[in-house]
Formats: C-alpha cells, sequence, structure tokens
C-alpha cells in the first residue's frame, strides 16, 4: 500500500494533500516544500493582476522548486490577491504620502481594458506604490509562511517515515 492511497478522496486531498503526500515519499524535503508553498503565498498576493505566472516561474526554477506546486499555489491565492490589491494601493499611498484616488476593482479593470495608455497614466505609480509596501511585507510574510506550514510538513513526513531532518 503506497502512502498516497492513505488519503482519503475529496478535492482538497486528491489535488493539495496528495502531492504533498508524494513529494514527500519521493524524497522532497518538508523545508523544500515549506519554501515551494511560502514563496507561492507570498508571489501569489503581488499587487498586479496577470503577473503571478511570470513572477512565479523563473523563482521557482532558479531556487530549484517544485513548478507544479509553487504554480498551484500561486493559482489558489488568487482570491486573497484580488482582497488585497486595495489595502496594498491604500498603504502605498499613505507610505508615499499620497492622496487616495478612487479605485475599485471593477473599475481598475474597465480603464484597463478601455485605453491602456491612459490607465498606465492614471494608475501606473499607485501599482508602483502597492509593490512598495508588498516589498516590504513579502520577506517577513514568507518567513512567517515557511515557519508555519513546515511544523504540520514535518510531522506528515515523520508519519511517513521519510523525513531528513
Amino acid at each position: 500500500m503506497n502512502a498516497t492511497s492513505e488519503i482519503p478522496d475529496g478535492f482538497w486531498q486528491r489535488r493539495i494533500l496528495g502531492p504533498l503526500v508524494a513529494q514527500l515519499t519521493q524524497g522532497i524535503s518538508a523545508e523544500r516544500i515549506s519554501l515551494t508553498i511560502s514563496l507561492g503565498l507570498t508571489i501569489g498576493i503581488f499587487p498586479i493582476l496577470g503577473s503571478r505566472a511570470i513572477l512565479v516561474s523563473p523563482a521557482a526554477w532558479m531556487l530549484k522548486l517544485n513548478q507544479p506546486i509553487i504554480h498551484t499555489v500561486t493559482f489558489l491565492t488568487f482570491p486573497l490577491q484580488c482582497l488585497l490589491l486595495l489595502p496594498f494601493y491604500r498603504a502605498g499611498e499613505a507610505l508615499f504620502g499620497q492622496p487616495s484616488i478612487p479605485l475599485s476593482i471593477p473599475l481598475i479593470i474597465n480603464r484597463f481594458f478601455e485605453n491602456i495608455g491612459k490607465f498606465m497614466q492614471d494608475y501606473g505609480m499607485t501599482g508602483l506604490r502597492g509593490i512598495a509596501v508588498w516589498a516590504l511585507v513579502a520577506p517577513v510574510l514568507a518567513a512567517l509562511i515557511y515557519y508555519i506550514v513546515r511544523i504540520p510538513l514535518r510531522s506528515m513526513a515523520h508519519r511517513l517515515n521519510c523525513s531528513k531532518s
């Protein structure tokens, strides 16, 4: 009986837990998987829509992280990215002492598709300020996620008798 056959049926078990168990049984350490998940979540909330895959692929390649896991994590963070866009932009305005401009996700998307040049003129600096806030938060967030996720992954690896820690 292999380790993945012990995972109960269900979406999360088949699509999330099963692949993690498979990676652990194939010799990938809990620390590497934790790093993959941590960077996937952190890059997944990058405050520019449509940029996650462009950022996560080279990062995963350079660090030799598991591409399917990191892309799955960034895909799953899309709702969180949408929820955090406006807070990142507002925090950027506050950080740089800029006045608030009208912002909403539908407004931003409509403006983008109406006229990309005008959109960049109107919202380009807002996006850059949001990126600055993300860049300040990202290292702390990535470390926090890494250490939190590593605990259950180490436990899982230990239960599977494949831990290298």
